[in-house]
């Protein structure tokens, strides 16, 4: 070999080894598709060139990407332009390997095969290449045919290139030794790199299962916060993207990557997987005097007990008034209808009181605790009080009906959640998993939980996450212990938490403003939940 052949195959290698670079920076699979053609044809000069992929699973190859350069024709890969090849099957319906064509014979045989002139070829079924050359005025005459093999072992492609030009003719020459090692080489880097594109991908598949996983596993627990999960990365991202469009006022300087969405929507989806560590009585509490059973079935047995006592007692005054000749027992039975009346009422009242549905007045406590201080005779003939202390404490909640001893073990959900994501080996892309997910109970003033962010610390994905997550549990329809709000109540208790500075003011402008409510109704919640015009 002269020194001139010699020169331009040291070029050719540096060629390769820039090419190599080049892939292995990319991560976007059509471009690296594309990038791996475009680099192949141009260090054996070949003028077109397709890449085939290889579906194990289906047992066939699909045509993604093809190049012909004197035609300027391109298809497949970055260009928005499908190619309309239907997939060829590497083996027949008898079971027989389809060696008909040159592409699928390469991955069988797992080795390259060099065709000098197609046309003169009689081994392979080229009719398809034809097809094309009589509706292009081309001729395809060299093949190149590659196949791409994983460490594995498996033939995940297959590199084909066409036509390579003579240098000194212009016209086609043959594919050389040169263009055979060069390409084979190529094609076993770009295999390793699409091999480990791929195990990324399988890995982020698998990784993204185990959130939907632990989403589910949470929805089992408990039915009531399924749809939860499931919900707030669908309002989140849908208020971070307009953050992310408004580029004005604070949020001028926000922007999010895709690799920042994603990070953003892991977060999402993981915010309450602490609540795997709720007791499932504290999590479904859909009373106030729910534990295993319902306690207020217990407390209206004791108002029928004091029905019947009271019963008791006017008839045994009426028969003593009859017996002495008075005539005041008429008064004995309006006494007792009284007495009734009053009982049904106070029952009728703490069952209103157990639902938990609403804000408990100060005065309805007090009257709680009168009617607790009522004396009812048990089995054994002792006297007790007709609601317990703990029962009184519970039926007390002001709001909702979880007590403060419950409240602090629902709210250790967020504790939870974080240690839980502090312990994952979270790679550098989605290192602010465990902070982003931990803040969803933080609030603007620093009265939030568990750490009482405020200012900077308090991240905007974490503001994002916080208003995503009070608007989905205020309109959420599932819970047992109160109705899914309208839109219209959701927003009017959303704008009295950003005047306490317990949200994001400016977050919330922007949910109203972009209509972010609105969109979110139309698809997720009732129809009649929808009134805000």
């Amino acid at each position: 070999m002269n020194v001139d052949n010699n020169t331009l195959l040291w070029e050719r290698i540096e060629q390769l080894n820039t090419i190599g670079i080049a892939l292995s920076a990319e991560h976007h699979t059509p471009r690296l598709l594309e990038m791996i053609l475009l680099g192949a044809k141009e260090i054996t000069q070949a003028d077109g060139g397709s890449i085939y992929r290889v579906s194990k699973a289906k047992k066939e190859v699909q045509l993604e990407i093809m190049r012909t350069d004197s035609l300027d024709f391109a298809m497949g890969g970055t260009t928005g332009t499908p190619v309309p090849q239907k997939p060829i099957p590497l083996f027949l319906k008898d079971g027989q390997p389809n060696d008909r064509f040159v592409v699928t014979t390469a991955v069988l045989q797992k080795k390259p095969i060099v065709i000098p002139d197609a046309y003169a070829a009689k081994a392979f079924d080229f009719s398809g290449a034809r097809e094309f050359d009589i509706k292009n005025n081309y001729r395809s005459c060299s093949f190149l045919t590659i196949p791409m093999m994983s460490h594995e072992g498996d033939v995940i492609g297959v590199l084909q290139l066409i036509n390579p030009r003579d240098a000194e003719t212009c016209g086609v020459a043959a594919f050389t030794d040169a263009d055979q090692h060069l390409a084979k080489s190529l094609a076993s880097q770009a295999a390793m790199i699409l091999t480990n594109q791929r195990l990324v991908d399988e890995q982020k598949k698998l990784f993204n299962s185990f959130i939907k996983l632990i989403a589910t596993a949470i929805d089992e627990k408990s039915p009531y916060t399924g749809s939860h999960c499931e919900r707030v990365p669908i309002l989140t991202k849908m208020l971070a993207e307009a953050a992310n469009r408004t580029q004005e006022g604070i949020f001028k300087d926000f922007s999010l990557t895709e690799e920042h969405y994603y990070e953003l929507d892991v977060a999402s989806w993981l915010h309450d997987c602490g609540k795997i560590t709720t007791p499932e009585y504290v999590m479904d509490k859909a009373t106030k005097l729910e534990t295993i059973v319902d306690r207020i079935d217990t407390v209206c047995e004791r108002f029928e007990i004091l029905k019947r006592d009271a019963k008791v007692v006017m008839q045994g005054q009426m028969i003593n008034a009859l017996q002495q000749g008075s005539d005041v027992a008429q008064d004995y039975e309006v006494q007792y209808k009284a007495r009734l009346a009053k009982l049904s009422d106070d029952q009728a009242f703490l069952r209103r009181c157990n639902s938990g549905g609403e804000f408990m007045r100060p005065e309805d406590q007090t009257r709680v605790h009168q009617i607790g201080g009522y004396t009812w005779t048990d089995e054994q003939g002792d006297e007790r009080p007709l609601l317990s202390e703990d029962e009184i404490e519970n039926l007390c909640i002001p709001k909702g009906t979880l007590n403060e001893r419950e409240r602090k073990v629902i709210n250790n959900h967020v504790s939870a959640t974080i240690r839980m994501l502090d312990s994952l080996p979270f790679p550098k892309a989605l290192k602010n998993v465990p902070k982003y997910a931990g803040s969803h109970h933080e609030c603007p003033n620093g009265s939030g939980y568990p750490n009482k962010l405020s200012g900077d610390a308090f991240s905007i994905p974490g503001r994002i996450m916080a208003i995503a997550d009070i608007f989905e549990a205020l309109t959420d329809t599932s819970r047992p212990y109160k109705k899914g709000m309208p839109v219209s109540k959701a927003l009017e208790i959303l704008e009295y938490m950003k005047n306490d500075n317990k949200i994001d003011a400016d977050l919330f402008d922007l949910f109203v403003s972009q209509k972010i409510y609105l969109d979110y109704a139309e698809c997720y919640l009732d129809a009649a939940q929808n009134d805000v015009v």
